[in-house]
């Protein structure tokens, strides 16, 4: 299952955004309100709950700087990617693009697209948040 989110501008620098989203506490501030809990485990790994959703435990799998930053879920039970795709359209302003990649079942596919992609959709639009 692969889903995209809108194609976001902030008023930022490739690089800033590129060293926001590499701290992973920052991952707060991307969240959605119905967000339950948010905990760090390290600097390369954070666990997330939203209301009536099972907890999420995300890793830093890759980064290439200023460019792309690729978090997986730490679990094998559910696996998946997200990928935030940085693309600098000037000193000032970057373009920001969140890409969910999941390997699930028809069943559980159906079951996630929807919260999945309205919760995408929120990430990227509070990156002008960072």
């Amino acid at each position: 299952m692969n889903l995209e989110s809108t194609k976001v501008v902030v008023d930022k620098s490739a690089e800033y955004i590129f060293n926001a989203l590499t701290d992973v506490k920052n991952f707060e501030k991307l969240m959605p309100e119905n967000i339950a809990k948010f905990e760090v485990i390290d600097e390369n790994c954070f666990e997330f709950g939203l209301k009536g959703m099972p907890e999420i435990k995300l890793v830093k799998k890759e980064a290439t700087p200023h460019s792309k930053i690729v978090l997986g879920a730490a679990s094998s039970k559910l696996p998946f990617t997200l990928t935030g795709n940085l693309n600098a359209l000037d000193a000032n302003k970057t373009e920001v693009q969140l890409l969910f990649e999941g390997d699930f079942n028809p069943m559980m596919a159906m079951m996630v697209k929807g919260p999945i992609s309205k919760f995408i959709e929120t990430l990227s639009q509070n990156m002008h948040k960072l």
